[in-house]
């Protein structure tokens, strides 16, 4: 069975704080994508994933528009760009900073169910 979280599960979960949510987060969500490479994420992502990155900069937004990412957490407390937190609140992009690093938080999330694809077992 297939289990999604709401924003504020994800936010438990990962230890995180909010940057950016004016409530436009209102699906729950299934899966995780991860990485610093944007072409990874235009590549194998998934609709409605919650997006981990260290990237901070406008491209990682502009990425997550092109993939309809739900939401946006940077890893290791990093604060993006005011220019990021700009065009995220132009998008109605939610944004959240964890303290873990990019390997702990997915581990968390997938200790907690959250599934890459729909394939994986």
């Amino acid at each position: 069975m297939e289990r999604s979280y709401s924003i504020e599960n994800l936010i438990e979960i990962l230890e995180a704080e909010i940057i950016l949510n004016d409530d436009w987060f209102r699906d729950s969500i299934c899966y995780i994508s991860a990485s610093d490479l944007m072409s990874d994420i235009l590549s194998f992502s998934k609709r409605n994933s919650l997006l981990l990155t260290g990237l901070t900069n406008p491209q990682t937004i502009r990425t997550a528009e092109m993939v309809d990412i739900a939401a946006i957490c940077f890893v290791h407390n990093k604060i993006p760009h005011e220019e990021t937190i700009e065009l995220a609140k132009k998008n109605q992009m939610p944004l959240l900073r964890t303290p873990l690093s990019m390997f702990f938080a997915c581990g968390k999330l997938y200790y907690a169910g959250l599934k890459v694809f729909d394939d994986i077992p």
